[in-house]
């Protein structure tokens, strides 16, 4: 499976879970956003990526 890699492994690029900080983390910088941000939109549109990125207005 394709990832983002970081430290401690891969970060898995089309799903975002919540309980994974250091994906938290990656996509906070990513986007320029808050993790109360990022929470919000993953409630509304769902996991995927690119569905949380479409939510917030931003490019996956």
């Amino acid at each position: 499976m394709a990832g983002l890699k970081d430290k401690r492994g891969f970060i898995d690029k089309d799903r975002l879970d919540l309980s994974e900080r250091q994906a938290v983390e990656y996509w906070m910088k990513r986007w320029g956003v808050t993790r109360e941000q990022i929470t919000a939109a993953h409630r509304k549109a769902g996991r995927m990526v690119k569905d949380i990125a479409a939510e917030l207005g931003k490019k996956r």
